[in-house]
C-alpha cells in the first residue's frame, strides 16, 4: 500500500504536451524531488510528537517556541500556518505523481482496463482505510469521510480520468470545480436569526473571535451546504448518536475542491514529464505559485471567498496550491535540476514509504512513547531541563519512527495500495 495513490515517480514514457497519449518509451528516471517533498510533508505530520506548544507553555519567555507552536497547530477557521499545508501537499502530490505512475504501468504492458481496475480498487481502498483509521478507538465503525485518505479516495477516480485528457481539459476541469463549489456556497441561504450556533459547536466567544459576517458568512462553520449535506448523508450510516456537526467543521464533500488541488498537482506533474528544460519547468512552477497564491489571498482579503482549510474553500485551493507549487519547484530545482540529492536521504526514507509512516504515527505513537520512557528512564528526557522534557521525549519518538522506516527501506519493504 502507499499513502499517495499515484506514487511511482519513474519516467518511462514520453507524453505529448497537449494530450496524455503515450508515445515512445524512454529510459527510466526517478524524480527524487517528489520523494523528498513527500518525506518533508510526512515529517511535518509525524513531528506533532515534538510538542512545541507544551514547551512554550512551560517557559516564561517562550519566544521561538511560541512561533513553532503556532505552526504546529491548525488555525481555528480562516488563515494558514505551516501545519495547514500538510493535507494540501498530500493531495497535490497525488496529482503530481499520477502521470508517472500511469506511464510506468503502460510501459509494463498494462492496458486501459487494467489501469482503470487498479484505480477503482485504489480509490475504494483509500476511502475505507481512512474510515478504519478514524474508527480505531471507537466501539463501532465511525462512518466519517473527512480523513485525508478518504478525501483522496473519493476524488481519485475523477483524477484518474482527468489524467487521460488534454491539458486544456484539465485546466477547464480545475476552474469548473472551483467556480462551481464557490457558487454552491454563495447561493446557499444564510441561517435565519433564530439559528442556534451553540448547538453546532460554536460558542459566542468562538463566533466573536473567528466568526464570519457579511457575504463571507456563507462559509461559516457548521452552517453551510457542506454541513447540511453531512447532517443527511452521515446519518444514513449506523451511529452511536445522530450526527449534528463536526467539531472541526470538516465535511465529506470537501473532496470536491480537494480534487481541484489534485488536478493542480496533475498539471504540475505534466510539466515535470514534459521535454522542457529544467529551468523552464522551475520558472513555470514559480510563476504559477505566485499567481495562485496571490489570487487565493485576494479572494480571501476581499471577502469574496474566505481562505478556510477545514471546508477547503476555492480560495484555499489556490492559496495552498501556490505553496505546494513553491515547495515542489524548490525541491525539483535543488535535487533534479542541480543534482544535489544526498542531503535529502532522511526525507527519501520517509517519502518512499509514506503509508508505513502514516500508520506508524497513527497507530504506534502511544506504544513507542511509553516504551522509550521505560527503557531510557525519565531522567533521560530532562537533561536540558524539565521545560524541554516534552520536546526531547518527542524527538526520541520521532527518531524511533525514522529508524523503523530505515529498517524497511534497507530491506526494500514498501507498503503500497
Amino acid at each position: 500500500m502507499t499513502f499517495f495513490p499515484a506514487w511511482d515517480t519513474t519516467t518511462v514514457i514520453s507524453t505529448d504536451a497537449s494530450t496524455s497519449e503515450a508515445t515512445t518509451p524512454t529510459p527510466s528516471v526517478r524524480l527524487g524531488s517528489i520523494d523528498a517533498y513527500r518525506g518533508f510533508v510526512m515529517f511535518l505530520m509525524m513531528g506533532e510528537v515534538l510538542n512545541f506548544c507544551r514547551v512554550a507553555e512551560k517557559l516564561e519567555s517562550p519566544g521561538f517556541w511560541a512561533i513553532l507552536c503556532q505552526h504546529q497547530s491548525h488555525v481555528d477557521w480562516t488563515g494558514c500556518v505551516l501545519h495547514d499545508l500538510i493535507q494540501p501537499s498530500f493531495s497535490f502530490l497525488v496529482g503530481v505523481a499520477l502521470p508517472f505512475s500511469v506511464a510506468s504501468r503502460r510501459a509494463r504492458g498494462q492496458g486501459w482496463e487494467a489501469l482503470a481496475g487498479h484505480a477503482f480498487f485504489r480509490a475504494i481502498g483509500l476511502t475505507l482505510l481512512g474510515v478504519w483509521l478514524r474508527s480505531t478507538h471507537s466501539s463501532q465503525t465511525r462512518w466519517t469521510f473527512e480523513d485525508t485518505l478518504s478525501q483522496i479516495g473519493l476524488g481519485y477516480l475523477f483524477l484518474f480520468w482527468f489524467g487521460f485528457q488534454s491539458r486544456r481539459f484539465q485546466w477547464i476541469a480545475f476552474w469548473t470545480i472551483l467556480v462551481g463549489y464557490w457558487a454552491l456556497f454563495a447561493l446557499w441561504p444564510l441561517p435565519g436569526p433564530d439559528f442556534d450556533y451553540s448547538r453546532v459547536d460554536m460558542s459566542a466567544q468562538w463566533l466573536q473571535q473567528h466568526g464570519l459576517s457579511g457575504f463571507a458568512a456563507h462559509w461559516q462553520k457548521n452552517s453551510n451546504p457542506a454541513w447540511a449535506f453531512d447532517t443527511w448523508f452521515l446519518n444514513l450510516f449506523p451511529r452511536v448518536k445522530p450526527f449534528i456537526d463536526n467539531d472541526g467543521g470538516y465535511s465529506t464533500i470537501s473532496f470536491i475542491p480537494t480534487l481541484g488541488t489534485m488536478v493542480l498537482g496533475l498539471l504540475a506533474g505534466g510539466v515535470l514529464r514534459s521535454q522542457s528544460k529544467p529551468i523552464e519547468k522551475v520558472r513555470w512552477m514559480l510563476i504559477a505559485a505566485a499567481l495562485s497564491m496571490a489570487t487565493g489571498w485576494l479572494l480571501g482579503a476581499t471577502g469574496v471567498c474566505p481562505v478556510v482549510k477545514r471546508i477547503w474553500t476555492p480560495s484555499w485551493v489556490l492559496f495552498s496550491g501556490g505553496w505546494c507549487l513553491l515547495f515542489l519547484a524548490s525541491f525539483y530545482a535543488v535535487m533534479d535540476a542541480f543534482s544535489l540529492k544526498n542531503w535529502a536521504f532522511p526525507l527519501k526514507v520517509v517519502g518512499m514509504n509514506s503509508i508505513a509512516a502514516y500508520l506508524i504515527a497513527h497507530l504506534f505513537e502511544g506504544f513507542i512513547a511509553r516504551d522509550v520512557k521505560i527503557h531510557l528512564g525519565s531522567g533521560f528526557f530532562t537533561f536540558w531541563g524539565s521545560a524541554y522534557e516534552p520536546f526531547v521525549h518527542g524527538l526520541t519518538i520521532l527518531a524511533v519512527y525514522w529508524l523503523l522506516l530505515l529498517w524497511l527501506y534497507r530491506r526494500k519493504i514498501f507498503l503500497r495500495l
